[in-house]
């Protein structure tokens, strides 16, 4: 009876241990699918998280892919542009003055792979003084801007501008996307119509560094720094009216179209109408004056005086950004010559000193470059932003 009890408790307590132990196993291999589990679920949050980062980063450097800029961050709402013009510190300020640019960052572009330049090596590395130019399109044209910095520099030589020689000084544009890149194109395209021997490097960033701290706003901490560009581009910079994306240059073949004989010999040929029989030399109609090209906005009514040369005569523009003026040495006389800066259309000539103008300035200009646009028609023509200029 004894044996008996014994082994019954023997054998029960047996198989309570064989139930525990496979109770044990399977919470063991719970605990071991929950740490799996949660293995993988932290390493697939990640990947996504990785993936997610470098998505952000491919947003912010899509359009700039393969260029180094690493100091760059694309932000919405506003492009950029690169702009080689001479010593960055002039450049720099000037594109600060425009309105709707929100930042211009000196640095070295477009140089030897491989190489990080300093100011102190600059000039043996192929780089140029740059400037990286943020703006905002909604505000400001990339036209107005690209206009505003050939109107800084002379694009007929090379490696200098001013005071400053050596390659570092070259000239250039750098996009870095197709868009701009047509817009430089167009703009360049109109600047060799006026400038046979054009030197600018037109042509996509390669790469750009910013230029050491003491460089950036320089002319803003050393007011009396040297610059290249001259206060009154300064001034017209920031006082700018008309925008000349708004009025681009036809092609060619449309200019020809458009234009009567004798217009296409005045704007496309520099040649002179005969004084005294022309359209607008005694309109005295109150409006503005356009280039009969593009339509870009060129004088008002309320500037346009009676000089008594048989030709229209004016005291000045509307916007004095809307000229191109060139040295004319023709006809055995030195000639200051006035083209229109968007349509690059010969209007006629400028003198100064002149005591039949009220402000001494006569802008001598043929009618056959210009189309009126009488006062009550601007509203519905287009330029009805421009009626306080009439009055």
């Amino acid at each position: 009876m004894v044996f008996i009890s014994v082994f019954y408790m023997k054998t029960h307590r047996k198989g309570w241990v064989i139930k525990m132990k496979k109770q044990l196993l399977i919470v063991i291999s719970v605990l071991i699918l929950a740490i799996i589990s949660a293995c993988n679920c932290e390493n697939s949050c990640s990947e996504q998280n990785v993936a997610k980062k470098a998505s952000s980063e491919m947003s912010i450097s899509e359009e700039v892919e393969g260029i180094m800029d690493n100091t760059y961050v694309k932000r919405e709402g506003v492009e950029v542009i690169y702009l080689a013009g001479g010593c960055f510190w002039g450049t720099e300020k000037l594109m600060q003055t425009i309105p709707g640019v929100i930042e211009a960052t000196s640095g070295y572009a477009n140089g030897e792979e491989g190489v990080t330049p300093n100011y102190g090596i600059v000039s043996d590395t192929g780089f140029k003084e740059t400037v990286r130019v943020e703006y905002k399109p909604a505000k400001v044209s990339l036209d107005m801007i690209l206009f505003t910095y050939f109107r800084s520099i002379d694009p007929t030589i090379t490696n200098r501008q001013g005071n400053d020689r050596g390659p570092q000084y070259q000239t250039g544009i750098y996009w870095v996307d197709d868009a701009t890149k047509d817009i430089v194109l167009n703009i360049a395209e109109v600047e060799k119509g006026r400038f046979p021997d054009f030197a600018v490097e037109i042509e996509p960033l390669r790469n750009f560094f910013d230029a050491e701290e003491y460089h950036q706003n320089y002319l803003e901490k050393n007011s009396g720094g040297y610059c290249h560009i001259s206060l009154e581009e300064f001034e017209l910079a920031g006082k700018m009216i008309i925008d000349p994306a708004n009025y681009r240059r036809p092609l060619p073949e449309e200019i020809k179209a458009k234009l009567t004989k004798e217009q296409f010999a005045v704007t496309q040929n520099g040649a002179t109408e005969p004084p005294f029989d022309n359209e607008y030399w005694d309109n005295h109609e109150k409006g503005i004056y356009v280039d009969i090209v593009t339509g870009e906005p060129l004088f008002s009514s309320s500037q346009k005086f009676d000089s008594g040369t048989g030709w229209p005569s004016f005291t000045q523009g509307i916007d004095e950004n809307v000229f191109v003026f060139l040295t004319d040495n023709s006809l055995g006389m030195k000639r200051i010559e006035v083209l229109s800066r968007a349509g690059n259309s010969h209007l006629g000539h400028v003198f100064y000193g002149k005591s039949e103008s009220p402000n001494g300035v006569r802008f001598c200009i043929n009618s056959a470059a210009l189309r009126f646009i009488p006062y009550d028609d601007m509203e519905s023509e287009g330029y009805g932003y421009l009626k306080e200029y009439v009055l």
